[in-house]
């Protein structure tokens, strides 16, 4: 799972995850950022959705800021990332929304 520590849906997630019996590997990708070559593989496998374009971060960029590729952005800005992204086995999903919940068997 990557996300931020300090983010009320990315611990929730987790406690949630943890509580059904999965072992969470967690990466806040603010304090281990991620590589160019991490981006790289998450941008495609999540697609635009990974930039969180309702967060206070998007909101504080500028029209410069937010006219860059995904990549540009979430290296510059971590936090921009729409979290939690959650990468088990072949499954790629974003957020802690009712589907993804259902999708890894965990009681909505």
């Amino acid at each position: 799972m990557y996300g931020l520590a300090h983010c009320s849906t990315c611990q929730k997630a987790q406690s949630e995850l943890e509580s059904a019996g999965w072992t969470v590997d967690f990466r806040d990708v603010k304090t281990a950022p991620l590589s160019t070559e991490d981006w790289q593989q998450m941008i495609p496998a999540f697609g635009e959705k990974i930039v969180n374009r309702a967060s206070l971060t998007w909101r504080g960029m500028s029209e410069d800021e937010r006219a860059a590729t995904p990549l540009e952005m979430l290296l510059a800005k971590p936090s921009l990332m729409k979290r939690p992204a959650i990468v088990q086995g072949d499954l790629r999903l974003l957020g802690w929304t009712a589907n993804v919940k259902r999708a890894l068997g965990v009681a909505a």
